[in-house]
């Protein structure tokens, strides 16, 4: 019988120090001595037993899934060195100074490092037995020969054990964060044959997935994907053209929810500091960080956070890479994101604790025009052949184009978000864990309202202008990077404006106060700018239009009528706990409508009225009381009287003023004075037309276009008017 020979004794010593190795137990004892966790989270265990034996992998965990232990454990694991690729200093600042609490050797190269530091390094990884676990490095300082001549070294001696990939989205082209500098990492296969490579990130679809494993050469790789679900996360879509001041609800926001952690993202420099001042002032501890404060200013910020002196970061997107802290509870966006890769990765922030937090976006009309404009044109800075520019545009906007379904639709939002990934599910996941599921009647009710908007600016009634500040929108994210000066080269030309010489929308665009505004203040100011560009204009041609699209005195008697009814119902929900004059707080209701939009246009105002009447159905008896005694105060009507002043007769110099009957309301005489100049109920024999609903304003546009109604009646003919502004 033929013997079998052994195997040698090296190898057997070797693979059984290897299953040791990679054994759960061994790996379980150094996650819980070194970083005090009980045990491992989703696929953690799989990817660092995964590239201890040897053997590429991919990994895709969401944010705060705890990326970072897949190649923490295995330096603390293995002998070597544990080489970490990272986009931000930020990131590698943040981890160092965590790892290095921990007693674990870690260090990093940057520009930000003093000589006599990166000599300290150097020494020791040219040492027989360098004392360094792990080393971050940025891709910039990989692709320089320098650099890749020590690695080279290191690698001959055995001593390089594993190559990470953090953010490695940033390789593909079609991801939503491409940096030309990640692409040159695909030589590390080359010139670094028998390391594994490790490539983590939290957002990317399966085309980016495919490009990452491919341009970084990875060989039998392990894919590992989790869900993008972040069950613990609220979304919600709140509408800056629906809100008189967006600064102040986030500031009322913020404040509801008590001392929290939060993150405020905003596109641009100037903002970030503006709307810091302004929670500052309103008594929220809050900073502002962005690639334009000197690195001092930035670190003290940074820390200050971390250690929880200062709760609130305004920043700008790049801004929470790699950031360790756990206890977020909100992430807001003050502004839309370019993608939705980009506004998962920034939320995801939130809750990596793993309990219930926030992600609230605001979105406006202006800022999506904005964002389209950056999109549309930052291809044009880059030396790209056309080709190039066009199909860069063109998967930048069909990005875009995600987020605003997200924003734009009424649907679950949570499912949004999966589904763009690539995960299919139901609506029944989220379990009214976003405003959509939760409260959709009032998120269609706001669509409709934003809606009608959108079809006003449309027809060109206001006129859209994009500025930027100063600062670099284009430029303004590769900006907050290491090496800056390459990646933003020729991008910090300002955005000029799309109508020369119109100083009034110039101000408007350009001042920091800009985004404060109320909704009054913003269509005080484009009114005055679309009166000056019609001066220019053909005046009668102009006239016409502004003929058509004025609002008549049938259509502001048909509007007093819904308020009056409104009114009458009203009070009947409220039991009767006070009395006012009904014509004459219709009038004054209506009166407000009419200064605040009658110069605009029907649409508007025919917005407001609507609104008015949707608020008289919920609001509370008090609310509905100080608003007609503010109309009533700045207004010649008496809507209420005092007791004192019921006695007194009307004044002389008001004889068509008519004294109505007093009515005894718990002891007070209230008098009802009705103006000459109000119509009554029975002054009119038109029949008036009822005030439809935005959706019905919206939606009667495309059957009105196939209809060729009767137009002799004339409470037709208004309705037809109507129905085509």
């Amino acid at each position: 019988m033929e013997k079998k020979s052994p195997l040698p004794l090296k190898n057997a010593i070797a693979n059984k120090k290897k299953e040791q190795l990679c054994s759960k137990e061994s790996l379980v004892k150094i996650l819980r001595w070194h970083f005090r966790y009980p045990d491992f989270r989703g696929m953690q265990l799989e990817a660092i037993q995964a590239v201890l034996s040897g053997r590429d992998c991919f990994c895709l965990m969401p944010t705060g899934g705890g990326k970072s232990m897949c190649y923490q454990i295995p330096a603390l694991a293995k002998t070597g060195i544990v080489l970490v690729v990272c986009p931000l200093i930020a990131l590698m600042e943040n981890q160092v100074m965590a790892l290095k609490e921990k007693g674990i050797a870690a260090e990093f190269l940057s520009s930000t490092k003093t000589a006599d530091a990166k000599n300290k390094i150097h020494e020791d990884l040219d040492s027989g037995k360098p004392s360094t676990r792990l080393l971050y490095v940025t891709p910039e300082l990989i692709a320089t020969p320098g650099f890749m001549s020590k690695l080279k070294k290191i690698y001959f001696r055995g001593l390089l054990s594993l190559i990470a990939i953090d953010e490695a989205h940033c390789i593909s082209s079609w991801g939503h964060d491409f940096r030309p500098s990640y692409r040159k990492l695909s030589t590390l296969r080359s010139h670094l044959p028998d390391v594994p490579i490790l490539a983590l990130t939290a957002t990317a679809v399966p085309k980016v997935q495919k490009d990452v494993v491919d341009s970084l050469q990875m060989q039998n790789a392990l894919m590992l994907k989790t869900s993008f679900n972040r069950p613990n996360i609220y979304y919600e879509v709140r509408y800056k053209d629906l809100l008189e001041d967006a600064y102040a609800d986030l500031s009322d926001t913020l404040k509801s929810m008590g001392d929290v952690c939060a993150i405020i993202y905003c596109l641009e420099r100037s903002m970030c500091d503006d709307l810091s001042a302004h929670l500052s002032q309103s008594g929220i501890s809050c900073a502002a960080y962005h690639a334009g404060l000197n690195n001092k200013m930035r670190t003290s910020v940074l820390d200050d956070w971390i250690s929880s002196k200062t709760q609130v970061v305004v920043a700008t997107v790049a801004f929470g890479y790699g950031i360790d802290r756990k206890d977020v509870r909100i992430v807001c966006h003050f502004n839309i994101p370019k993608s939705m890769e980009a506004f998962y990765q920034e939320s995801g922030r939130a809750g990596r604790d793993q309990l219930p937090s926030t992600s609230l976006l605001y979105y406006g009309v202006d800022d999506r025009k904005k964002m389209e404009f950056i999109l549309r044109n930052s291809g044009s800075k880059k030396s790209q052949s056309s080709n190039s520019q066009e199909e860069s545009t063109r998967m930048s906007l069909t990005a875009f184009n995600q987020m605003l379904e997200y924003c734009e639709g009424s649907g679950c939002r949570r499912k949004t978000i999966l589904e763009s990934f690539g995960e299919q599910v139901t609506a029944s996941l989220c379990g009214k864990t976003c405003d959509a599921c939760r409260h959709p009647n009032l998120v269609a009710r706001n669509l409709e309202d934003l809606t009608a908007a959108c079809s006003l600016r449309q027809k060109g009634s206001s006129r859209v202008f994009i500025t930027s500040s100063s600062d670099a929108i284009v430029g303004e994210q590769l900006s907050e990077f290491w090496n800056r000066d390459e990646e933003a080269s020729g991008s910090e030309e300002d955005i000029s404006d799309l109508d020369e010489g119109n100083e009034v929308v110039n101000n408007l665009a350009r001042s920091n106060v800009q985004s404060r505004l109320g909704i009054n203040e913003k269509l005080d100011l484009l009114q005055r700018a679309e009166e000056k560009y019609y001066r220019n204009e053909n005046t009668n041609k102009q006239s016409n239009k502004v003929d058509k699209n004025a609002i008549s005195d049938a259509l502001r008697v048909a509007s007093r009528q819904r308020l009056q009814n409104a009114l009458k119902q009203a009070q009947e929900r409220l039991g009767y706990l006070f009395r006012f004059e009904m014509e004459a707080s219709a009038s004054l209701l209506e009166d407000e409508c009419y200064k605040k939009y009658g110069k605009t246009g029907k649409s508007f105002y025919y917005s407001q009225v609507a609104s008015t009447i949707r608020w008289l159905t919920t609001t509370s008896s008090d609310n509905l009381m100080n608003r007609l005694r503010a109309a009533d105060v700045s207004s010649s009507l008496n809507v209420f009287s005092e007791v004192e002043h019921s006695l007194t007769p009307p004044p002389a110099s008001a004889p068509c003023a008519k004294e109505e009957t007093s009515n005894e309301v718990s002891g007070n005489t209230v008098t009802e004075i009705i103006p000459c100049d109000v119509p009554t109920e029975n002054s009119f024999n038109t029949n008036l037309p009822p005030i439809p609903s935005f959706s019905e304003f919206v939606n009667s546009r495309k059957s009105k276009r196939d209809q060729s109604g009767d137009t002799k009646k004339h409470s037709s003919r208004i309705e037809k008017k109507m129905r085509k502004q």
